[in-house]
């Protein structure tokens, strides 16, 4: 199963908000690639909520609940939490770990949805 990186500004919904809520539609996306990646998400896939703007860390693990992407311009991502990082990691942590040397993210900064390999995902939900 894929794993996926949502950026999400935490003064606007934070993966607090999340955990408080039990499930929302991950929506307003604008970018076409972003949009592609939205709609080929699929129940159960794993994810990881990033705070950009504020905090910029990587905070909590979610999974992917239900897309319904009839909208090809505004697919509907259901995600419900998992469980908060135990050590939230930062941005810089994440730029200075060789699993992110070829990252998207850091080609296409602004891209708010990313693709993670496997062992991406474990580091950012898991690594000490």
């Amino acid at each position: 199963m894929a794993a996926y990186l949502l950026k999400s500004e935490p003064d606007v919904y934070s993966f607090e908000d999340l955990q408080r809520d039990g499930e929302t539609v991950w929506d307003g996306i604008k970018n076409p690639q972003a949009l592609i990646t939205l709609r080929g998400m699929k129940p159960g896939e794993d994810l990881v909520i990033y705070h950009s703007n504020v905090g910029k860390a990587a905070v909590g693990h979610a999974k992917v609940v239900s897309v319904d992407a009839s909208d090809p311009k505004n697919p509907a991502v259901r995600i419900k939490p998992v469980k908060a990082i135990a050590r939230p990691k930062p941005l810089g942590e994440i730029r200075d770990n060789p699993l992110f040397a070829d990252s998207i993210m850091f080609r296409q900064f602004r891209l708010s949805v990313v693709p993670l390999t496997k062992e991406q995902f474990t580091w950012l939900v898991q690594g000490k």
